[in-house]
């Protein structure tokens, strides 16, 4: 099994039909995508890669990108990955722990950093250019390593999730038979890094024969989601969260009467979509959303809410009422693999109690590369121990309390922050808000907020909104306001520099 495959096949059965763009212009056919792969795959046999051995990717999104994907792919190669974003003692950490040998990328300080490590531009060597000597993918094992994606490091090192072949295959089938249906139309933009999950969706496009299209301007704004999607039709993408916010703050103050006919599936994900955001985008995008819930270990493949599931979130799901917010669905289980919730000894919780979301399934990466200690500490007994706290209805919706980690015990009681989150971002002119616990020598830990406002807000009328939403010990000991709420290169707000600077403040 080789996912390399879906191009080489692909490439036989409709070798005219565009595989890329750039922006609105055709970059590659399949026929002609399928070649550089293959000369690409050359081109490591005579650096003298062998099957199995790792190359990163430390580059924008750009059309190379999937040629360099495929062209590793077809040598038997494994991917690494890297968010262009990151610095470079960073992407000198994933290169080593991967044991990578060669990191592609555009940056002189990254070859002049990596003196170890072989550093090279994303472009064939000229001689190359007509020469291809793979006639088909390497054969590969299902369970042969094909992606290593390295975990954001919110909190110390990253791991290096193993996705096999068989994971990918089997998330592409997932992405086909419950996300959307992948058709000679479907455009699929990557506004989102395709290090992490834009570049996953990649797989099952090549698998059913839709095109990739590379945005124009690489740096993600309303304008250039509006300016990109003028050019095609059928278009789908993924975003998270704050993309979407992002992109509607820019049609309301530019375009309210903004037409979303020529979109076909905005799928979200990769942090807690709001409330009040989910009724906006619903508002001003129709029903064309799809909620995904998945990690890197998992890619994009444990739950998902769908079109039609969205159509069922009436305004007051999504408004809540005066007792408390809303907390909505994440969706239900792919039907291509189990979800549980779990105690901390592994046994199976009912329906409505809370404890840890686990995962078992085709999906469930390998195990962490070169990391057996942290292998042996996630995956337990077939199952992926997700991290995240949660909860199951008895229709098989899942609903997402918060991070393990992140939950804050305050007199022995649990405080999930996402709870106290939702309520805070109902208040006016708060823009972003994270809740994060500090020590306290009388209830273990206390309840603190951080929140990024448009205005100056009321601390009374704040503190009193919470009150009449919550019970009084979840209501934040104190406020914080900035400007903007510190996020790593993948946009997830970073509660541990949140926590540090707790340090160094007063209530």
């Amino acid at each position: 099994m080789n996912v390399a495959n879906y191009l080489a096949v692909n490439a036989v059965r409709f070798p005219h039909r565009i595989a890329t763009y750039q922006g609105d212009v055709p970059a590659l056919s399949y026929a002609e995508l399928a070649c550089q792969a293959r000369r690409w795959a050359t081109f490591f046999a005579r650096q003298g890669l062998a099957p199995g051995e790792r190359v990163a990717l430390f580059l924008p999104n750009s059309p190379v990108y999937i040629e360099l994907l495929c062209g590793a792919w077809y040598a038997g190669l494994v991917v690494v990955p890297v968010n262009a974003k990151l610095s470079v003692a960073e992407v000198g950490y994933i290169a080593d722990d991967s044991g990578s040998c060669i990191v592609f990328c555009e940056r002189d300080d990254v070859a002049q950093a990596l003196t170890d490590t072989l550093v090279l531009p994303p472009m064939l060597p000229e001689g190359l250019v007509h020469e291809e000597s793979f006639d088909r993918p390497v054969f590969r094992a299902p369970d042969a390593p094909a992606w290593i994606f390295y975990t954001s490091g919110t909190t110390g090192k990253p791991k290096g999730a193993t996705l096999t072949h068989l994971n990918l295959a089997a998330m592409s089938a997932c992405y086909a038979a419950n996300i959307e249906p992948v058709t000679a139309q479907s455009r699929l933009v990557h506004f989102a890094p395709m290090s992490h999950g834009s570049g996953l969706y990649i797989v099952p496009y090549l698998m059913a024969g839709g095109a990739n299209v590379i945005p124009g301007s690489l740096k993600f704004s309303g304008e250039s989601f509006v300016s990109t999607l003028a050019g095609h039709d059928h278009v789908s993408m993924f975003l998270a969260p704050t993309m979407i916010r992002r992109v509607l703050d820019y049609l309301a103050a530019h375009q309210p009467e903004y037409s979303a006919a020529h979109i076909a599936t905005i799928t979200y994900g990769g942090g807690p979509m709001y409330a009040k955001d989910l009724e906006e985008a619903l508002r001003v995008f129709g029903h064309r959303l799809v909620q995904i819930y998945g990690q890197g270990e998992s890619p994009m493949t444990i739950t998902f809410l769908g079109k039609g599931q969205h159509h069922q979130l009436t305004p007051q799901c999504l408004s809540g009422d005066a007792e408390g917010s809303p907390l909505l669905p994440v969706g239900q289980s792919h039907p291509q693999l189990e979800v549980t919730i779990q105690d901390q000894e592994g046994s199976c919780l009912p329906c409505g109690q809370e404890g840890e979301v686990c995962v078992r399934g085709d999906m469930v990466m390998a195990g962490y590369w070169n990391n057996p200690a942290a292998t042996q500490e996630t995956l337990r007994d077939g199952w992926l121990r997700t991290g995240d706290i949660g909860h199951l209805d008895p229709q098989g919706f899942l609903y997402l309390t918060d991070r393990l980690k992140d939950v804050i015990i305050s007199g022995g009681t649990n405080i999930y922050p996402r709870e106290v989150e939702e309520v805070l971002l109902q208040f006016p002119g708060v823009k972003e808000v994270s809740v994060v616990g500090q020590r306290d020598a009388e209830w273990g830990e206390v309840v603190m907020a951080f929140i990024a406002c448009s205005v100056s807000l009321d601390t009374t009328a704040l503190d009193q909104f919470c009150l009449n939403r919550m019970a009084r010990f979840k209501r934040p000991k104190s406020y914080h306001f900035l400007t903007d709420l510190p996020k790593n290169a993948y946009g997830k707000i970073l509660k541990t520099e949140l926590r540090k600077r707790l340090d160094g403040v007063t209530s």
